[in-house]
């Protein structure tokens, strides 16, 4: 799947807001504001329930990685998730 197709599924789920569980998010973080090298993604099957964590890096940014993205899809789509939340923008880590 392409890059553009997987981005733009992604955020169609995003825009939906809340929909009820199973929940995931999706949070960027790198070492600059412009630059995404880690993903972590979220996974919530119930309210109250302890979110489990899955983290991706790369050394390129991973909001433009392919593999990255697809793989964020397929994650949303086998956990068959209703919400899809995304923390905007790239958190600095060091």
């Amino acid at each position: 799947m392409n890059l553009d197709k997987s981005t733009k599924r992604i955020a169609k789920r995003v825009k939906k807001g809340f929909q009820g569980y199973p929940q995931i998010s999706i949070a960027y973080f790198g070492k600059s504001t412009s630059c995404a090298t880690e993903v972590v993604v979220g996974f919530i099957s119930e309210e109250g329930a302890a979110a489990q964590e899955q983290k991706f890096s790369c050394k390129s940014d991973a909001r433009k990685d392919e593999t990255i993205q697809t793989t964020l899809l397929k994650v949303i789509e086998r956990a068959d998730a209703k919400t899809v939340l995304e923390i905007s923008g790239v958190s600095v880590i060091e």
